[in-house]
């Protein structure tokens, strides 16, 4: 919003200091970063310990014994640049750190080179106006603007419920399984303003960013900071497209994702042989089947689960690679599932654990950990060996029988006490678990030589998995319409994360998680099926409780829709490329908030339920039940209703949407107006 900020100046003024008496502004390209004066300090120190506790994944933590002193006055001197840096400034406090402002390429470089042995606890603000909007945080499900939200930087299970309502209650109290608003399996201490600025923040302990403030943003880490990086740039494309370079881009999906929905099926061969010519019979277009029950199941009270041996199981699956080689003779490749935990029944764990593989206690024994309602063991990312053998096992056991892709799941689970190969203490490694996983997994597909060609998806991250992950799913959302955990979630969380860098995102059409009195209806999973048309890739899965939910094949009517949402995503193969391409390229994500593009305007900021996909499609899924109709908002440019080929004029429209026809528009400026106008010829 070009009110918030002058007209950025040329590189050589881009960082001031300027220091008159007790009173220190930090300048960089024309904005406002941090200023103190007597009784408003900007940084403060501190020490102090947290408690956690873990229950299946969900923290509670406590801060314990914590001390905070305020930097009371600085000095400011000039500082020799260090290479690629154009100007350096360093601010000494007596309270006992150093902080130092550097130029390195188009961001401002916070580090802090000197600091007291007692220093813990670090408390740094920037100077925010009241006006602008904060996104980001990572991924985030029930909030967009956080404005007025304390936002908690730990890697932990979404949660069920997530709200103050009677399910959350119930998966609280019966299953130690209930989430907060702010519960998330992928956080980043990194925010992007509507003013054209970022700051992103280099730390792995546990941290807040606190936009509680009208006109400042604390970020607290229970460390002091490796660096702290600010962009101020002149629109909000240019901003996001900062925050791609800086942390890193996933690469562009293999080809053939587009030629179809990956269809979620398990039960075994003749099960999946089954559900594939049922979908196919019916016009459904696939070009994935997704069997994450390859390496085996178990029932729990929990539902149906998987085994975590990471080979296909010959008793569910006795000719898997055969079943691959049919299935891709019907133009549908096989995808699977792994996550970094060993089922202790299993001979990978006895392996695993003989050459000592694995995450172990403060007493030197294997770290079991409970998922939902059974132990498993868990790898130790930092133990270079370890590392080698999933990697091997990835290549032999799920490449080499022909898979094209998988769920790289979990991630969140290192507790914070965990002993580890490197010498690292849990609670400092827990967030970049995720991230490692990432990694391990991406460097598995290159060593094989299968960059390009298969594809994994992950649900658990932190900072560096954009860099790594080839694409990412929202996790385990409630089979229902609730705005904390069930279908309206989806959408801020492929918003946030695209503000950070994670632009490939999608979600499970229909959801996974039935607990309770919550069933999917066969409502829902349409409604979900057509938002999932618009988005990357297009998946469904049969849930937590398959026998309890509406399924795609469930009557002949949801068959019938869900082919003709499948034939919409083929039909917008070109867009997905251009879209994907772009992000991988530039760092844009694909779901896109309308601020990015049409960042003066104020209603388009407020939207967090709709989307643009790509450059030139707005999206307005619907997301509650039993409507007919539903209004979207349109911000200042020429649109055309993709369904009816309709001209459509900025502001709200109350569009009838019949089941297979969410409101969706074009931009009548589109290279591929052209594409986008031939949707209407159906009607």
């Amino acid at each position: 919003m070009s009110q918030h900020r002058s007209e950025v100046p040329t590189v050589d003024e881009a960082l001031d200091i300027q220091k008159d008496g007790d009173r220190v502004r930090v300048m960089f390209r024309g904005r406002l970063i941090a200023e103190h004066r007597p009784g408003r300090p900007f940084i403060w120190v501190g020490s102090g310990r947290l408690r956690y506790h873990d229950s299946k994944g969900h923290y509670t933590i406590r801060p314990l014994h914590i001390t905070r002193r305020p930097c009371r006055t600085l000095s400011v001197r000039e500082d020799d640049p260090q290479a690629g840096e154009q100007r350096a400034m360093l601010l000494v406090s007596p309270a006992g750190i150093a902080v130092r402002f550097a130029v390195l390429g188009d961001e401002l470089h916070i580090t802090f080179p000197q600091w007291q042995p007692d220093v813990s606890n670090v408390w740094f603000a920037l100077e925010i106006d009241p006006s602008e909007h904060i996104y980001g945080g990572g991924e985030q499900y029930s909030r967009l603007d956080m404005k007025g939200s304390r936002v908690p930087m730990w890697t932990q299970e979404q949660g069920i419920g997530r709200g103050r309502d009677l399910i959350t209650w119930f998966a609280r109290m019966r299953l130690g399984a209930g989430g907060h608003w702010y519960s998330t399996y992928f956080p980043q201490p990194t925010f992007v303003s509507s003013a054209n600025w970022f700051c992103h923040a280099d730390v792995s302990r546990y941290s807040e960013l606190d936009f509680r403030g009208s006109d400042r943003v604390v970020l607290h880490s229970w460390e002091v900071p490796k660096r702290i990086v600010i962009g101020v740039h002149e629109s909000a494309e240019e901003t996001v497209k900062a925050v791609g370079r800086l942390l890193g881009t996933g690469p562009e999906l293999p080809d053939w994702v587009y030629d179809g929905m990956w269809l979620g099926v398990q039960g075994g061969s003749e099960a999946v042989r089954r559900k594939v010519r049922d979908a196919q019979e019916a016009g459904v277009k696939l070009s994935g089947a997704w069997a994450q029950d390859w390496e085996g199941r178990r029932l729990t009270a929990f539902g149906s689960q998987l085994m975590w041996n990471w080979h296909y199981d010959r008793g569910l699956y006795p000719d898997f690679p055969e079943l691959v080689r049919e299935l891709g003779e019907r133009g549908v490749r096989m995808l699977g599932y792994i996550n970094p935990f060993l089922a202790i029944e299993g001979e990978l764990y006895r392996e695993a654990a003989s050459h000592d593989y694995l995450v172990k206690t403060p007493k030197g024994q294997d770290y079991m950990i409970y998922v939902t309602t059974f132990p498993a063991a868990l790898l130790d990312l930092t133990n270079p060996e370890a590392v080698r053998w999933i990697k091997h096992i990835i290549r032999e056991n799920m490449l080499g029988v022909g898979l094209s892709g998988w769920m790289a799941d979990f991630g969140e689970y290192l507790p914070a006490d965990a002993v580890l190969y490197s010498g690292e203490s849990g609670e400092s490694f827990h967030n970049r678990y995720p991230a490692e996983w990432a990694r391990v997994n991406r460097e598995a597909l290159e060593e094989a030589g299968a960059m390009g060609e298969a594809v994994f998806f992950m649900r658990a991250g932190y900072t560096g998995s954009s860099r790594y992950s080839t694409s990412t799913w929202a996790g385990d959302q409630l089979v229902n319409w609730s705005v904390h955990d069930g279908l309206p979630s989806v959408i801020p969380a492929a918003l946030s994360a695209g503000y950070c860098g994670t632009g490939l995102h999608h979600s499970d059409i229909g959801g996974f998680t039935t607990v309770a009195w919550v069933r999917r209806s066969k409502e829902l999973f349409q409604r979900w099926a057509e938002h999932a048309a618009f988005t990357p890739i297009m998946r469904n899965h049969e849930g937590n409780r398959p026998g309890r939910n509406w399924q795609f094949n469930s009557d002949a009517e949801t068959l019938s829709h869900l082919a003709r949402m499948t034939g919409v995503y083929t039909q917008l193969a070109p867009y997905h490329r251009h879209v994907v391409g772009e992000y991988a390229a530039s760092g844009l994500p694909a779901m896109r908030h309308l601020g990015i593009h049409y960042g003066d305007d104020e209603t388009a900021h407020r939207q967090r339920y709709q989307y643009l996909y790509g450059r030139d499609l707005l999206v307005a899924p619907v997301v509650q039940q039993k409507r007919s109709s539903w209004s979207a908002y349109l911000p200042d440019d020429e649109w055309v209703h993709l369904w009816s080929g309709r001209a459509a004029a900025p502001g709200w429209h109350r569009e009838n949407a019949p089941i297979g026809y969410p409101p969706v528009y074009y931009r009548r400026s589109s290279e591929f107006a052209e594409l986008f106008g031939s949707f209407s010829k159906e009607i």
